[in-house]
């Protein structure tokens, strides 16, 4: 136990290194000039949102004259803070945390809006150059792997000028799937019984009509997650009534607009130095809060249901705000200063705990008895997850059975070689994670190409039992969980939600370590190197 905190206490001290280093030696990397000569890129990035920019921004830094370019599926940077556009988006994390650690967050909120992340996404990649890198309205399709080649072809739709459908091919060495989780094109969306029949509009958050007018009106959102959550404040500055109608209560816990102590560190410290700071500051608490969460299940939940009753007053009701389930068995939810119980408190919002019977043309019939008059109905019912980007992978000619695969330190499959895909944390921020492993493949690239290799898969420990990939039953997990890639029993199988150990895991252990496999041309297999 003592030599894993000294590990963890070195993963900290090297952070807050880092911190200081990059206060004292501001480096921009320089830009590879455009690939057009059709020869194969050393990496292709697929994804322009936080994940891909970051990477590209990681790239540009660690491996310079690295040829690589950026697919994206649509016509702006920012992934999923240009595709929510319903009111009050935001961060359901700290933005010191989901941002960058190369950027300083210079924002008021610690809790940012949709826009402002947006925003601060589109400096990043024109900062470092990569904007002109990234071609948009690409939609990747399929990828496939040819060891005779050592290469990845990877064909992508576009529409030329008049709209008419084109595919496309890339070949690169290295493929890096920065495309998020869920799907783009739709959510998660069920039917409801004669909900033909209502009256009113029915919208889902992911495609929110820009026009929707719902001042004045009586509205209901369906859903108890993040996204209702975050509806219900702003829609109740204009609409006559909001209700949260919820299947079950989420575990929801208020948390600073503002972060203060980071205000201050930001009026003391340079501003990379305080950024730093702010981060591990930051990473910490959410550990700790973590652990006390898990471990101490009741003593968490009872601290969530004071804060609300405090905030609620005698509108509370403690069967609207008590979980069937166990802190971060699903997410917790954020609220910035209580805003949702704010609104509840002044009477503009409230809570239904029950399920839907029926749509009725005037709203909706509960089963529970009573009926919920509603103008529109917000259904915040959920993601739609999909696997890998809903590409097509193939390799040597063969499809690949994703839910067959292991993930290795959670960013490569089993036998997929020249691989690596970014996914966050489901218990923290997203960016925490996505940075790992954009480190993680500018090593294990140094690395090959300073000893020839031209390949590198991980290959699967038979002994490794094969478990779900993330513990956590959230509907949009569970309805795709015979569809996702499984974790292992043991290292380096295991999927960690906690970035100390990650970042010893990832950043600190040696490349060589007997799982992976390098292969030089012409195919002589190598393991370690």
């Amino acid at each position: 136990m003592k030599r894993r905190q000294l590990v963890l206490g070195a993963a900290v001290l090297a952070g807050l290194s880092v911190a200081v280093k990059r206060a004292s030696v501001r480096r921009r990397p320089t830009l590879p000039s455009h690939v057009e000569d059709g020869a194969p890129l050393d990496v292709l990035i697929i994804g322009a949102g936080l994940s891909g920019i970051g990477a590209a921004r990681h790239l540009l830094a660690k491996n310079p004259g690295t040829r690589f370019e950026v697919l994206e599926a649509r016509g702006a940077i920012g992934g999923t803070w240009d595709l929510f556009r319903y009111p009050g988006v935001r961060s359901d994390s700290d933005v010191y945390t989901l941002g960058y650690s190369f950027k300083p967050w210079r924002g008021q909120n610690a809790i940012a809006a949709g826009e402002d992340i947006r925003q601060y996404i589109q400096e990043a990649s024109d900062e470092a150059g990569i904007t002109p890198k990234i071609r948009f309205h690409h939609k990747v399709k399929a990828a496939a792997w040819s060891s005779q080649e050592q290469l990845w072809d990877i064909t992508a739709e576009t529409h030329d000028d008049r709209g008419n459908v084109q595919s496309v091919t890339r070949k690169a060495r290295f493929l890096f799937l920065c495309s998020g989780y869920y799907s783009y094109d739709e959510g998660h969306r069920p039917d409801f019984p004669n909900e033909d029949t209502f009256q009113g509009q029915i919208v889902h958050p992911q495609f929110w009509p820009a026009d929707l007018d719902y001042a004045g009106k009586r509205v209901v959102v369906i859903g108890s997650g993040a996204t209702a959550v975050t509806l219900i404040p702003s829609l109740a500055d204009r609409a006559a009534h909001v209700t949260m109608l919820q299947r079950s209560p989420s575990h929801i816990a208020v948390r600073p607009l503002v972060d203060e102590t980071a205000l201050k560190l930001q009026k003391l410290a340079p501003p990379a130095v305080a950024h730093g700071l702010i981060r591990w500051k930051n990473v910490l608490t959410s550990i700790f809060y973590y652990q006390i969460a898990r471990r101490k299940p009741d003593l968490f939940n009872q601290r969530l249901l004071d804060a609300a009753r405090e905030r609620v007053g005698e509108r509370f009701d403690a069967r609207h705000f008590t979980p069937n389930h166990k802190p971060w068995d699903q997410r917790v939810c954020a609220v910035p200063d209580g805003d949702l119980f704010q609104v509840i408190h002044e009477g503009r919002a409230s809570i239904v705990t029950d399920t839907i019977k029926t749509f009725t043309p005037d709203g909706i019939c509960l089963t529970g008895g009573g009926e919920l008059p509603a103008d529109i109905v917000v259904t915040a019912t959920g993601l739609k997850l999909n696997v890998l980007g809903d590409m097509q992978f193939t390799v040597d000619g063969t499809p690949l059975d994703v839910p067959a695969t292991l993930v290795y330190k959670g960013m490569m499959l089993s036998g997929v070689p020249n691989f690596a895909y970014a996914f966050g944390y489901t218990n923290s921020s997203w960016t925490l994670k996505a940075e790992l492993t954009a480190d993680y493949v500018c090593r294990l690239l140094t690395h090959m190409n300073q000893r020839g290799f031209t390949s590198v898969a991980p290959m699967a420990d038979p002994t490794a039992e094969a478990r779900p990939l993330l513990e956590f039953n959230s509907g949009y997990v569970a309805r795709a969980a015979a569809t996702l890639p499984k974790q292992g029993t043991k290292q380096p199988w295991q999927v960690y939600q906690n970035y100390l150990l990650d970042k010893y895991t990832i950043q600190l252990t040696p490349l060589n370590d007997g799982t992976l496999v390098f292969m030089r041309p012409p195919t002589q297999a190598r393991r370690g190197g």
